[in-house]
């Protein structure tokens, strides 16, 4: 009981750790990635904290695999290389005595991931293309600020307006440069009004200035002077894009009547099931891998550690791929990557258990196997 009290607090501690360093790492990424969509003026930069927390919303299920698996391998490596496994295997246990107390630690965490891969992980792919989405249809006076200049979604077209009077619609020294079709066009007045129409547009009507067409090197150049000059504001609802795969929640994947898109919603529900399937393969790799000799190093079971992770996780993408272009169905590609797992895992355990002698010697009749 004291060893399993002592192995459950250091799994928690170790994983706690590993997270927030995991957590922390993905945070740095994605501020650097949003921040540059934002100053491409891809998305807003008033949504910029609200997009990194959704999107670490959403990897919070790979997180905690790793960080399950991760501090499996670096709790038993320290136990190894301090001796702590020796008095352990003296006590009259086995490294198969490891696997109920390490699989009491790792099931509530495995149940999180299940639910963060189901449910949380769409919810935040839905709302961060929500708010894409209202950013790229937003509508031109949504963007007129006093003493700011402000481009139009479609980057068609900047406003500038000096002095805004938002209870009377009445602006100031308006400047509206417009390039369509490759023409540039810049109207100037001194003031102007928001114009209401009917069906829910609106129009900034400007008075007494001037427009200018044109380049100035080129012939065509104009000038015009004009009373009122009507440049129309579209005004329009965000729409709601259908969603993608990536988005729907489980019973939108399961009920779209889609021909088109059974495939991608089975291969969507494939890589939600197998991410908690990948994760408890994963723990029970970890516990015959982190054996290390305590007079060598203890950066080999690292190693192992990260070449398994990235094949298990490609071979799952690999075969979510496979799902969804109809190579085949997903009843047969949902098992056979974790089962190898769980057959690596156990003859794994089983070779540690007793490694002067193989297993599989002992399964072959007398004679055999010997040299």
């Amino acid at each position: 009981m004291i060893f399993k009290d002592a192995l459950r607090r250091e799994l928690s501690f170790t994983t706690g750790g590993v997270f927030l360093v995991l957590v922390t790492i993905m945070v740095t990424t994605l501020v650097i990635r949003i921040l540059g969509y934002a100053a491409n003026g891809t998305v807003n930069p008033e949504d910029a904290i609200v997009l990194i927390a959704l999107a670490t919303l959403g990897y919070l299920a790979v997180l905690l695999t790793v960080s399950l698996f991760v501090a499996t391998l670096i709790v038993l490596v320290r136990w190894y290389k301090d001796s702590e496994m020796i008095v352990w295997f003296a006590s009259g246990l086995s490294i198969s005595n490891l696997i109920k107390p390490i699989l009491q630690f790792a099931t509530p965490l495995i149940i999180v991931i299940a639910l963060l891969a189901l449910f949380v992980w769409p919810w935040a792919n839905r709302e961060t293309t929500l708010i894409s989405q209202r950013f790229q249809q937003r509508d031109d006076v949504s963007m007129v600020s006093a003493g700011q200049f402000k481009e139009s979604a479609r980057a068609q077209r900047v406003f500038f307006i000096e002095e805004l009077d938002v209870d009377k619609s009445e602006v100031k020294n308006i400047f509206v440069a417009d390039n369509k079709n490759g023409r540039l066009s810049i109207a100037v007045a001194s003031t102007g009004f928001i114009q209401n129409s009917e069906g829910g547009e609106k129009s900034i009507v400007l008075r007494n200035g001037r427009r200018y067409e044109g380049y100035p090197t080129e012939p065509d150049f104009r000038i015009l002077e004009f009373d009122n000059y009507i440049t129309k504001i579209r005004s329009k609802e965000a729409l709601a894009p259908a969603p993608r795969d990536r988005e729907k929640t489980i019973s939108e994947l399961f009920n779209d009547g889609n021909p088109n898109a059974i495939n991608a919603n089975r291969a969507e529900l494939l890589w939600r099931i197998g991410l908690p399937l990948m994760a408890l393969g994963l723990v029970l790799i970890a516990i015959p891998l982190a054996y290390v000799n305590p007079r060598l190093g203890n950066y080999t079971a690292m190693f192992y550690a990260v070449l398994i992770y990235l094949i298990y996780s490609n071979l799952l993408n690999l075969t979510q791929n496979f799902v969804a272009q109809g190579k085949f169905s997903v009843f047969v590609g949902i098992w056979p990557i974790h089962l190898l797992a769980l057959l690596i895992a156990t003859v794994l355990i089983r070779n540690r258990i007793n490694p002067s002698v193989k297993w599989w010697r002992r399964q072959l009749p007398a004679g055999l196997g010997k040299k």
